[in-house]
């Protein structure tokens, strides 16, 4: 079980913030980033992987996600989401500086947490050791009319909150993953239009600055993508320096590739280790 800190952001948002610590030799730091609609705890799994590699594990529930402050799915501004988790990133090199460590800590985003860091990395405002996307939200599956829907709407009705039309059961192959979602009251199914014109222009932005990363990459894609568009960081990867980016697509996962059905989670989990292992060597 990962320890708990509330904190309060600058504007008086309470977060909740987990760390698990380091198995054996502590060798840094990763910060996790989670997706849309659901809550820092359901990466569990993920943390346990990581912190076995010797890497301190941090996440925290989104404003307006699981048990943090803020309304349900409501962002106070466009840069919100980037804002936070400057700040939870700064806080942890911090923390970590002051236990003797240098080392920027690595960075960890998933789905809408993926548009959050990429988007922060890219435009400058965090410097992580290393970056790893699992399934970024870099292009959201809208159609052109739901787009220009969702930009007017984030104009006139930004806080409207409404379901955000994710079919749960194209989440994972997992039935088990579905039944869990569904029984979990950190997990809900809203979105306004400006967390979605969000997603949808830090996207594009990230990958129009790809060329400008320095960040070693790690992209994890689910192939049968059915909630956002696999192409957008598939060009991400592609737009990325030589030697800076590494692309693993999984042609027959759902979005939730570290929530898959097994043999596919552990596999996917085992490439993550695999890359975080070679940059602590």
């Amino acid at each position: 079980m990962p320890s708990e800190t509330t904190l309060i952001l600058s504007d008086g948002t309470r977060v909740v913030e987990y760390a698990w610590p380091a198995h054996g030799s502590d060798v840094g730091s990763l910060l996790l980033v989670h997706g849309l609609g659901e809550h820092a705890r359901r990466y569990d799994h993920v943390a346990a992987a990581i912190t076995a590699l010797g890497l301190e594990v941090r996440a925290y529930d989104q404003r307006g996600y699981g048990r943090s402050g803020g309304a349900r799915a409501t962002l106070p501004h466009a840069g919100a989401l980037v804002d936070d988790a400057r700040w939870m990133f700064e806080r942890l090199a911090e923390s970590r500086r002051a236990e003797g460590d240098a080392r920027a800590p690595f960075v960890l985003g998933h789905s809408m947490g993926g548009a959050v860091v990429a988007r922060a990395v890219t435009g400058g405002w965090i410097a992580p050791r290393g970056m790893i996307l699992s399934s970024p939200a870099l292009l959201p599956r809208v159609n052109v009319a739901e787009r220009w829907a969702t930009s007017l709407g984030a104009r006139l009705f930004p806080g409207l909150r409404v379901p955000n039309g994710v079919p749960r059961d194209r989440l994972s192959h997992d039935p088990a993953v579905e039944r869990a979602l569904a029984s979990d009251p950190g997990v809900h199914d809203r979105v306004t239009p400006r967390a979605v014109a969000f997603m949808l222009d830090a996207g594009r932005r990230a990958v129009a600055d790809a060329p400008r990363c320095r960040v070693p990459t790690l992209l994890q894609v689910a192939g049968d993508d059915r909630i956002v568009d696999p192409a957008a960081a598939i060009r991400f990867a592609e737009r990325l320096p030589a030697g800076v980016g590494t692309l693993r697509v999984y042609d027959a996962l759902y979005h939730e590739i570290y929530n898959e059905r097994e043999p596919d989670r552990t596999a996917v989990l085992a490439d993550l280790a695999t890359w975080l292992r070679a940059r602590l060597a």
